[in-house]
């Protein structure tokens, strides 16, 4: 059965892993590592999405977000596409470099929230990356050192850095705000008593500086552990340390209901709370946060995606763009073209569309298995093909 189409609520946490290609090491150098957040750091201020914890593994990373008005779909598409591309041409390399789309799990805040930062920001020492947490305190490639203070946040010094168009000064000038295209957000002085400091160490409060999605973020994170910087990175701190022995943690993983439910969502809605508990693949929390967060999804869904077209219509539209007939797409033909087109459909109408597997085969005049086989096809088409992606996904 085709994987379940991702849940995207604005506003939720969201964890978020790709890995690479067949796991192959997606970053082999520090300049790898620097690309991929410089281009991530823009990617974020530009769409408002906030960045909780991230780690980079040399085949894989993980993030924690909370998307704002751009769907987390547009983000990763943005951030993976062109980090592929920058790779492959520096590396001189063709083809595929992550493996198929990426994973996210959509998360409780209140019971998750500080126990996925910790647990995303010691994957370099559960990897042994590192050798232990004091070498993890300065280890730049996870969000954990600038917690600390440790190191600068690579995801606001690449919008501060003056090749950005923006100067060191603390406060943009409305110059530069008009000539950067990124949204500064003013914070008040009561909601963290102490801000970031200056280039000459002084302390500035949030109502006296203007400040980077990146930056007010880590303030955020740290508000969770005391009331001055320095009493809550000394307690984050030990947070973290308290999480090393607990290893890998399967029960930060997403649950599995949906697959008793035959992979229908709609079917977790009516079932009883004990039940419930047990939550859905695609989320991590409480039964009534699941319940809510298909509801959720569900609204968006009907709003965006599911306004069904008919099967005949989508066969129709991409057989025209792959300049074939109809009749070729529904017919046992193994041509290169005839076979894209056939996986184009069958991910279009399963994953964005909402038709089943079933529906889908008996339009194709195929079996549900080879169907769901298409689906997987014509993902990883569409991942590489930019172009034709935009074309039928708005």
């Amino acid at each position: 059965m085709p994987r379940q189409p991702r849940l995207d609520v604005p506003g939720l946490l969201q964890h978020v892993m790709a890995r690479g290609i067949e796991r192959r090491k997606i970053f082999l150098d520090d300049n790898d590592r620097k690309s991929f957040l410089e281009r991530f750091a823009i990617i974020l201020e530009e769409t408002q999405t906030q960045c909780y914890a991230w780690a980079l593994i040399p085949n894989h990373f993980h993030l924690l977000l909370r998307t704002g008005p751009t769907p987390l779909s547009k983000v990763m598409r943005r951030l993976m596409t062109g980090y592929a591309v920058t790779f492959n041409k520096r590396h001189k390399r063709a083809g595929h470099l992550f493996q198929n789309r990426y994973k996210s799990v959509i998360c409780e805040e209140d019971p998750y929230l500080l126990e996925l930062i910790r647990y995303i920001h010691l994957n370099p020492l559960r990897a042994s990356l590192v050798k232990d947490l004091k070498e993890l305190d300065k280890y730049p490639w996870t969000g954990h050192s600038a917690i600390l203070g440790r190191r600068k946040n690579p995801l606001a010094s690449a919008i501060k850095e003056p090749k950005s168009g923006l100067t060191n000064q603390t406060t943009p000038s409305q110059k530069e705000r008009n000539l950067y295209p990124v949204k500064f957000m003013k914070m008040k002085s009561e909601v963290y008593p102490v801000g970031p400091e200056d280039r000459s160490g002084a302390h500035l409060t949030r109502a006296q500086s203007e400040i980077i999605l990146a930056d007010s973020t880590i303030q955020d994170v740290l508000l969770n552990f005391g009331e001055t910087k320095k009493t809550a990175q000394k307690r984050y701190r030990e947070f973290v340390v308290k999480g090393i022995k607990q290893g890998t943690r399967e029960d930060l993983q997403g649950g599995g209901l949906v697959r008793s439910a035959g992979g229908e969502t709609a079917g977790l809605l009516g079932r009883k709370a004990e039940e419930r508990e047990k939550g859905d693949a695609r989320i991590l929390g409480s039964g009534e946060f699941v319940n809510e967060a298909l509801r959720k999804a569900g609204e968006d869904w009907e709003k965006g995606k599911k306004k069904k077209i008919p099967l005949e219509q989508l066969i129709r539209t991409v057989a025209s763009h792959f300049d074939l007939k109809e009749a070729s797409i529904v017919s046992a033909s193994r041509k290169g073209e005839v076979s894209e087109a056939r996986g184009i459909i069958c991910y279009l109408a399963v994953n964005e569309l909402g038709y089943s597997t079933a529906e889908v085969a008996h339009a194709l005049d195929m079996r549900r298995v080879s169907a769901g086989q298409c689906v997987t096809r014509g993902e990883k088409l569409l991942d590489t093909k930019v172009a034709l992606r935009d074309k039928f996904i708005n």
